[in-house]
């Protein structure tokens, strides 16, 4: 056989010998990447190589459908891959690993910067010879639209540091691969598309705003930070302002968990997942509110206050509702002069009308007036450079909150958004 064929040959038995890292090749790209090596390998001198054009297209197409480059993939699955030494190097200097973790890493790495450095050009012309074609397979490469450190070294074992440091902040898996996730059939999952609301396109309630980054960042920054119930008029930003938390603070390791009011009573469980992994995390619950004394009540009263177990330092719960007083409280629940009933019913009362408290801070947002709805109408159109007359601007926006959800953040939204499409139109 042609010995350039027989150099793939030995890069497929690399790949083989690879100690850490085998999980990149575990998906789609990987194993069709891994079947077009061994499809090069196997041909016969005279026959047409189907299955290796076959391979190759196969490898093609899935690439195609990512939409990235081949180093590209490779250096993602490299940065989300969750093994001993990602997994070790969260938790301890380099220094501190064990020398055979730091060899394997290095042995690792060393053949990944070799596959990463594989013309495709080259593996076209290895495909012609092996599948017998008088052709070489068509190649189309994609811009590298990463610039990480791996892309920028030449010799990837000398990038274990920066490769510990990212591994750090960013986390591995699931939560390197998604900034947001959710709760769902006893699992994490990632959320793909998370809201892209970005703090400064929130305006109205600086103060609130203020308080919140703020605590934020003690968290970021491994200090005691506090629950937060966000409680106030409904559309007044409440929610937008956690999820645009998320997207200021991600890359520095800030992640978000939303747990449907349904699920609180998985809350502990979640909580124990995360609590010995470096990324900080808001579990945030939207509309929080209880029609009676039941297990989600429990479970978020077990991680506000804390139990046996330790609270998990890199935790907080960020809630919003529209209720002051989460729980419902019925005339039903005061008490009666009657014999049957609880003897210190109004220490029920009172355990029901205090349970918000039991969150470190709480931050109100008042309805908004008409100078605060028209500022938040302001500040939307220069951010999208919509350029109306002041008046007219004006004018509309009190006509769209009349005519529809009254003043609030949301309904400036809605009026900024439905506003530009018309402008579009017209013109």
């Amino acid at each position: 056989m042609n010995q350039n064929l027989n150099y793939y040959y030995l890069i497929y038995q690399e790949i083989s010998s690879l100690l850490l890292y085998q999980s990149i090749f575990n998906d789609e790209v990987g194993r069709a990447f891994l079947k077009l090596l061994k499809t090069i390998y196997s041909r016969h001198e005279t026959d047409v190589n189907f299955h290796c054009l076959t391979a190759y297209s196969h490898w093609f197409k899935v690439l195609a459908f990512q939409g990235i480059s081949w180093q590209d993939h490779l250096i993602n699955k490299i940065l989300l891959d969750n093994n001993p030494f990602s997994q070790q190097v969260q938790i301890m200097t380099l220094q501190n690993l064990p020398n055979a973790l730091i060899e394997a890493s290095k042995h690792d790495l060393s053949i990944l910067n070799t596959l990463y450095n594989l013309p495709l050009e080259a593996i076209s012309q290895w495909v012609k010879q092996s599948a017998n074609v008088p052709f070489s397979p068509l190649v189309v490469q994609l811009d590298n639209s990463n610039n990480t450190f791996l892309h920028q070294s030449d010799n990837w074992e000398n990038c274990l540091e920066e490769l510990a440091q990212y591994y750090r902040q960013q986390g591995t898996g699931i939560f390197a691969e998604y900034k947001a996730l959710k709760w769902q059939d006893s699992q994490l999952i990632g959320i793909s598309h998370p809201d892209p609301i970005k703090l400064n396109e929130l305006v109205g309630y600086e103060a609130q705003k203020d308080t919140l980054i703020k605590n934020t960042k003690m968290l970021l920054s491994g200090y005691s930070a506090l629950n937060v119930l966000l409680y106030g008029s409904r559309g007044s930003g409440k929610s937008s302002l956690v999820k645009g938390l998320l997207n200021e603070y991600s890359s520095q390791g800030l992640r978000l968990i939303e747990v449907n009011k349904s699920q609180l009573h998985n809350l502990p469980l979640i909580v124990d997942q995360v609590r010995n992994i470096p990324q900080k995390f808001i579990m945030f619950v939207d509309d929080l509110s209880f029609e009676e004394d039941n297990d989600g009540f429990k479970a978020l009263k077990v991680v506000l206050e804390g139990s046996v177990t330790a609270k998990a330092k890199n935790v907080v719960v960020y809630a919003t509702s529209n209720r002051r007083h989460l729980i419902r409280e019925f005339f039903a629940d005061r008490p009666r002069p009657s014999d049957a009933d609880e003897i210190h019913n109004w220490d029920t009362v009172q355990e029901k009308l205090s349970f918000s408290d039991r969150f470190g801070l709480t931050l109100t947002f008042e309805p908004a007036n008409q100078d605060i709805y028209l500022n938040i109408v302001h500040h939307l159109a220069q951010q999208l450079n919509i350029n109306l007359p002041l008046e007219e601007l004006e004018f509309k926006a009190k006509q769209w909150a009349t005519k529809y959800n009254g003043r609030s953040g949301r309904t400036a939204r809605q009026f900024i958004d439905f506003l530009q499409g018309e402008l579009i139109m017209d013109n």
